[in-house]
């Protein structure tokens, strides 16, 4: 799965990468340690526009049909096995997918006490995305949109494996415009697969991550370092 991760890139920068244009319409600054349940950029595509912007969802998807909010604490993650046919994705697996911005993700590995907590991201440094989706909800009663989002995961590549057996889906560059316009499920199950372990890095990191609150560089200082 996956239940924290950073993005540090500045908005600014995000844009000019990933060709959106600029001024950005949303205020959420850097976080080290993003958590469920907190807003996070989403980068989306406006077929009548035919332009991508960059915008604040709250992580834990909420389908159209769900009575209330407590569904999104099930739904940060969307297996890629079972996307397409799941009650909770299978309309926004067709119709509003996205992709989410990251510097790096945590995941957590047990030496029989204790978590271990790592810090895994590209062995460059560069920022890269999460295959996502997206939805748009109304509480009973209420006229305001509630915009949530939720990671997709797939099998763990041979570096994420040493410690879990799942991991985000990372969608290379060549694959974001397929993703977030119009494609056929086939072609678009086919982009949900582990990125390759090579290009990637993982450090066992401070378990100062453990808590959301902790939210600065420190918590990735490696351990060896302390």
């Amino acid at each position: 799965m996956c239940g924290r991760y950073r993005r540090t890139t500045q908005q600014e920068e995000l844009a000019r990468r990933y060709k959106i244009p600029i001024p950005v319409q949303t205020d959420l600054p850097i976080s080290w340690n993003i958590a469920p349940s907190q807003d996070v950029l989403a980068i989306r595509y406006n077929g009548e526009t035919g332009q991508r912007s960059l915008d604040a969802l709250r992580w834990g998807l909420i389908p159209s049909w769900a009575k209330d909010e407590k569904i999104a604490f099930k739904t940060i993650n969307a297996r890629m096995e079972t996307v397409e046919t799941a009650p909770s994705y299978r309309s926004a697996f067709k119709k509003r997918r996205c992709l989410i911005p990251a510097d790096g993700f945590y995941e957590w590995r047990r030496h029989g006490g204790p978590k271990a907590p790592f810090s895994i991201g590209m062995k460059d440094d560069r920022p890269f995305v999460f295959a996502g989706l997206w939805e748009g909800w109304k509480a009973p009663g209420s006229n305001d949109w509630l915009r949530t989002c939720t990671i997709i995961t797939t099998e763990a590549n041979e570096l994420v494996a040493q410690i879990h057996d799942r991991m985000p889906v990372i969608l290379p560059e060549q694959f974001h415009a397929a993703w977030l316009g119009e494609s056929h499920v086939a072609d678009l199950k086919a982009l949900l697969r582990p990125f390759p372990a090579e290009e990637m890095k993982m450090v066992e990191i401070s378990p100062r991550v453990n808590s959301a609150r902790n939210n600065d560089a420190e918590i990735l200082r490696p351990v060896s370092s302390e």
